[in-house]
């Protein structure tokens, strides 16, 4: 049975679902489970992001790609939210010399949007507010609650409590899940967290004659090797300029001088843009920020309750797949749910077979891309495979498969994708060595006789036939 807005039905013989958590998993969860006819109560322990003056929480603009996409268009959301994206065809990298390269994503007509989290996260409580059997409860934090019936306790913003009894509860509360918190006193829970040394501040890059200060449909990288600066852009023409580094690098920034002097050393293009005296007070707005990677198993517990987004992998923001990840959970969820008749029983460990190594999987993604975006992008060796895979996919689409494409632009198992990516590396390397031994016993004498000199020599040459591959 199915519900929408509108829909006077009884609702006598309904599931009641509590989704704990009101950010972007939660509230699109609400939605989901909505559609699906089920009572559902969203709990959130902070204010009605909609009516809030000022919104609390992480501001990181978000990289919405063909997973997130597709869990959207579910819920017949997808159109709405594009509609306030912006296109990135590629990476921009930015050299220390002002020098600008793209590096495109993918195929041609293959691209992320750089979407607002604020805004997205209100359109979709405005959505799951839209159906009749959701009720949406700002202001509640969860207190208690147990694994056995399903009974949680909340205390409101007034101080009263409040008592409810659910079929199945949904953790979408976070990197530091107050749902979680219970799991964890539960035996043959797995659970590590792991805080990167690195920290992350942010900038905004102002409009420049009423227009973008840079191209708009590129995601700016500045790749310094220990730490990088990206921009992002937003629908008001502005840029929101992330800079990561190592906290103790933050730590020996302290005053506005010493600000211009770094971004003098390392980022010289972006001041003008940035402003000297904006990017002087804005260094010091606020510290530098935490980012943390958390993996456990199981997502959950009886047939009560199950962890989704951040609260089940949180993942730091290099692959732009955290909300992609977390939007999938609720569509993979629900495929389970069709698929076992929404027996819990069945449904639940299903869920945690599937979804487990997919987010661990993306979660050491994650960590992996922060060294190619800060250095890796560096290298001509990096662009040169980045062209020679592109140009393997072209004409072998269905053989030879960049990492990022099945990543990005398809609902490959993220697991999988690794193996099929750690294949496909192994093919190509030894056919590069193959072809390069063919090449110098043709004919090469003088390739060879220089190697022991110049060991980048074959790198430079390889480097040559980019220019022959960017067509691709």
């Amino acid at each position: 049975m199915e519900y929408s807005p509108g829909d006077s039905r009884s609702t006598s013989k309904r599931k009641v679902i509590a989704v704990v958590g009101g950010g972007l998993v939660g509230a699109l969860n609400a939605c989901y489970f909505a559609k699906r006819g089920c009572g559902v109560e969203l709990f959130e322990s902070r204010e009605d992001i909609r009516q809030a003056k000022i919104v609390r929480g992480r501001s990181i603009n978000l990289a919405l790609s063909h997973r997130g996409r597709q869990a959207l268009k579910h819920v017949g959301m997808e159109e709405k939210i594009v509609s306030k994206g912006i296109p990135m065809n590629a990476r921009m990298i930015h050299s220390l010399e002002g020098k600008r390269s793209p590096i495109p994503y993918g195929k041609k007509g293959q691209y992320i949007l750089s979407v607002d989290r604020a805004n997205l996260n209100k359109e979709l409580l405005t959505a799951a507010e839209e159906y009749p059997n959701t009720k949406l409860n700002f202001g509640h934090k969860l207190l208690d609650w147990s694994i056995e019936s399903g009974a949680m306790t909340f205390l409101r913003s007034d101080g009263t409590k409040m008592e409810i009894k659910a079929d199945l509860i949904v953790g979408c509360d976070g990197a530091f899940s107050a749902i979680r918190k219970q799991f964890l006193r539960q035996s043959r829970f797995n659970y590590s967290q792991t805080y990167i040394p690195h920290g992350y501040m942010e900038l905004t890059m102002p409009p420049k004659n009423g227009d973008f200060a840079m191209e708009p449909n590129f995601l700016h990288i500045w790749p310094r090797n220990s730490f990088m600066m990206i921009a992002l852009p937003n629908l008001d023409k502005t840029f929101t300029c992330t800079l990561f580094m190592p906290f103790e690098e933050f730590e020996k920034i302290t005053t506005g001088e010493q600000v211009l002097e770094f971004f003098q050393t390392y980022f010289p293009d972006s001041i003008p843009l940035l402003g000297e005296d904006a990017l002087k007070r804005d260094f010091f707005r606020l510290p530098a920020q935490a980012m943390v990677s958390v993996k456990c198993s199981p997502y959950h517990m009886g047939n009560k309750c199950v962890i989704m987004g951040d609260a089940a992998h949180a993942v730091v923001p290099f692959y732009g797949q955290g909300m992609n990840a977390g939007f999938e959970d609720c569509l993979v969820f629900n495929e389970i749910m069709d698929q076992l008749n929404e027996d819990f029983n069945a449904v639940l460990p299903e869920y945690t077979r599937i979804r487990v190594p997919d987010d661990h999987a993306i979660a050491d993604l994650a960590m992996y891309n922060y060294i190619e975006m800060r250095a890796h992008v560096n290298s001509k060796w990096f662009i040169f495979r980045k062209y020679l895979d592109n140009f393997l996919h072209f004409f072998m689409p269905n053989k030879i498969i960049p990492l990022y494409t099945m990543v990005t632009f398809t609902r490959t198992r993220y697991h999988e994708a690794v193996q099929r990516w750690q294949w496909q590396n192994k093919v190509i390397n030894w056919s590069l060595f193959l072809c390069g031994t063919i090449s110098a016993v043709g004919g090469t004498f003088l390739l060879i006789r220089h190697l022991p000199q110049s060991p980048s020599l074959l790198v430079d040459q390889l480097w040559a036939r980019v220019q022959v591959l960017k067509g691709f």
